[in-house]
């Protein structure tokens, strides 16, 4: 895989498990605790869990391959427990001189 399509492929996990991490947070948790409905969590939270693997994962991957700075890999691994983060992230990434 050339470097274009692994920040590509990168990115595109990175909205995934950025929305994931909304829906878990603005839908699945008060359906929780509002509903009484903890399924929902259960549902939302393993995809939660498995989007997020797969982004540090890719992280690592495109990390190694690309040599970024430490910055970036650290950055992205933080942003992942923002809301919103991985959107700003991707917002800076593109416009820096690593994408």
């Amino acid at each position: 895989m050339n470097n274009q399509t692994l920040k590509s492929v990168f990115r595109f996990f990175g909205f995934l498990e950025g929305g994931s991490l909304l829906l878990l947070l603005g839908i699945a948790m008060p359906l929780k605790y509002f509903a009484g409905k903890p399924e929902v969590v259960t549902v939302i939270g393993s995809v939660h869990g498995f989007l997020f693997t797969v982004y540090v994962i890719t992280l690592i991957m495109v990390t190694l391959k690309v040599k970024w700075p430490i910055k970036w890999p650290a950055l992205g691994l933080l942003v992942a427990f923002i809301p919103f983060g991985t959107f700003i992230y991707d917002h800076y990434f593109v416009r820096s001189k690593y994408y």
